[in-house]
């Protein structure tokens, strides 16, 4: 093996690290950000359980996160606006990075 194939090799399995991380990272963004919706909509433990896997479905509607944007907004109604949903999922994935940084 050259140099050349060793370094594209390193290249693509630092690739495919990096997109699992982010993949994780968005996932457990969206659970963190659907248990804050739940705790503001007031769900019991059983109902958050049920919700958390409602929100991550939501996930995979389109590609991005303004899907799983939309449904929490939808639920929250009244109870918050569009820019605070966002402000938390922000929030969120800032916390949920942080996390697995600390994990690894």
């Amino acid at each position: 093996m050259t140099t050349f194939d060793d370094r594209e090799s390193a290249f693509e399995n630092k690739f495919a690290h990096d997109e699992e991380m982010k993949f994780k990272a968005e996932a457990r963004a969206n659970k963190k950000l659907a248990e804050w919706a739940g705790a503001i909509l007031g769900k019991s433990e059983a109902e958050m359980e049920t919700y958390v896997v409602e929100v991550i479905k939501s996930d995979f509607e389109e590609a991005g996160h303004e899907d799983v944007l939309r449904k929490v907004t939808a639920d929250l109604g009244d109870k918050s606006d569009a820019d605070t949903v966002r402000a938390q999922r922000a929030e969120c994935l800032a916390q949920a990075k942080e996390e697995l940084m600390g994990e690894a």
